[in-house]
């Protein structure tokens, strides 16, 4: 290597996006209109060398340099000067093909398709070790919350016992604004959809799929679990009554969706589910697009993060954040040592039986409003060993709470219980004559 190869090498880190919508644009302006304060925390200049696109003369709200703009991702690949892609494709084809061909031509990755490290995350980091590069992934997670870096490095003195989290900002934004303003549902979603805050098809936001595949990447991280996301317990927002969150307020709550790992008996207990949270709780009072994370370790305690879960430049300052690390070396260092998601090596906890989680629940059905129903319905808790905590029955007032067929709403609080004893017994009391339609259930957190 000559004198200006070997300068070159050692005072510039050449990066190059691959994907440039709203983060990659973000990531863009950390790096061209604040060079000297990366340069200042990598001890050299993070150099973006090329930007990849599928359509040259679309807006980026950004001005580029010249010659940056590509449509050929071989530009990048067959370019021996850039070190480090920053891989934001979203979905996973070809995504994951594109960022196997990039470390086979020797560049490391950043990125922050969560859906791809769910997905392909062992193929993915095994391959890069096998190559001798690294993937760091910040930004999969929890937008502008270092989620990653202080579970697997700033608490690897604990034993994590439990974290729980808000980890889709499009969800808490429905959820919020439907609870402080009344709205519908389909209404709120369009709302969040003209703010830019959900996509035109949000159902992997609405639906779970979205927070089970981050809770996925948290488990594997915080405890050593291989978890396919699509074995977590999932139930989204989506058709979530605004009736419900009323009477959750009624009752000193509100309903957020929340995903949960906890680890019991050497098992670990996985759900994302709308869960009655306490007000006045921090985690309660998370509200609009933002994210927040609880996590609690053996040593320290509960930990609380807080922060825009989603978005252009909360996700590109994460995005950076990685690229820095990787240009003055901690990333390989961290991901070598570490071994996230190798395919290799066995799970190291087992995720418990869905139908031993216990917990409290809320239940709200519609009855018939005659002697003896409340009876009824007691004596099926009572057989599956639930007792109750309290029960709302307003008197009707109106036609929202009352109907032709002579029904009410029936607001019940569970004692502690097995998730299989409250879905054989929610089952049991749809089948009663006195209920109308199905019984709404969810989990109470304390």
């Amino acid at each position: 290597m000559n004198a200006i190869s070997q300068q070159k090498s050692s005072d510039r880190t050449n990066v190059a996006i691959i994907g440039m919508g709203t983060v990659g644009a973000g990531v863009a302006r950390l790096l061209i209109d604040h060079g000297d304060r990366t340069a200042r925390h990598a001890g050299k200049t993070i150099w973006l060398s090329k930007a990849v696109v599928r359509d040259l003369k679309k807006p980026r709200g950004i001005d580029l340099p010249d010659g940056v703009l590509t449509d050929s991702i071989d530009d990048v690949l067959n370019d021996p000067e850039i070190d480090v892609i920053i891989q934001l494709m979203g979905g996973l084809s070809p995504a994951r093909e594109v960022m196997l061909r990039a470390m086979e031509a020797g560049k490391d990755i950043v990125t922050a398709n969560k859906a791809l490290l769910a997905e392909h995350g062992g193929e993915l980091f095994t391959r890069a070790r096998q190559l001798g590069r690294s993937i760091a992934f910040e930004a999969a997670v929890a937008g502008g919350i270092p989620i990653i870096a202080n579970i697997s490095q700033c608490l690897s003195a604990n034993q994590i016992e439990s974290l729980e989290g808000i980890l889709n900002g499009t969800s808490n934004f429905i959820v919020s604004q439907m609870d402080e303003k009344g709205a519908g549902y389909d209404e709120t979603v369009k709302r969040a959809q003209d703010l830019g805050y959900a996509e035109a098809d949000p159902s992997m936001d609405v639906d779970g799929t979205d927070a089970a595949q981050k809770l996925a990447i948290l488990s594997h991280l915080a405890f050593g679990a291989t978890v396919d996301w699509r074995d977590i317990p999932r139930k989204g927002i989506d058709g979530l009554d605004p009736a419900d969150l009323v009477y959750a307020r009624e009752l000193g709550y509100r309903i957020k969706l929340l995903a949960t790992a906890r680890l019991v008996d050497g098992e670990l207990e996985l759900s994302v589910a709308p869960t009655l949270i306490p007000i006045g709780t921090p985690m309660a009072e998370v509200r609009d697009a933002y994210n927040a994370i609880r996590v609690v370790g053996d040593a320290v305690g509960p930990v609380f993060y807080h922060g825009l879960g989603a978005g252009q430049m909360p996700t590109a300052s994460a995005v950076v954040a990685d690229v820095i690390d990787t240009a003055v070396g901690r990333t390989p260092i961290t991901f070598e040592t570490l071994e996230y998601f190798s395919s290799e090596r066995p799970p190291r906890t087992a995720q418990r039986d869905v139908d031993t989680l216990r917990g409290r629940y809320y239940m709200r059905l519609r009855v018939a409003n005659d002697p003896g129903t409340l009876a009824s319905i007691a004596g099926v808790l009572s057989s599956h060993s639930i007792s109750i905590a309290s029960v709302i029955q307003h008197e009707p007032k109106s036609k929202d709470e009352s109907s032709s067929d002579n029904t009410v709403p029936l607001v019940i609080m569970t004692h502690e219980a097995s998730e299989g004893a409250a879905s054989r017994a929610t089952t049991d009391i749809e089948a009663l004559p006195a209920i109308s339609g199905t019984v709404v259930r969810m989990p109470v957190r304390e």
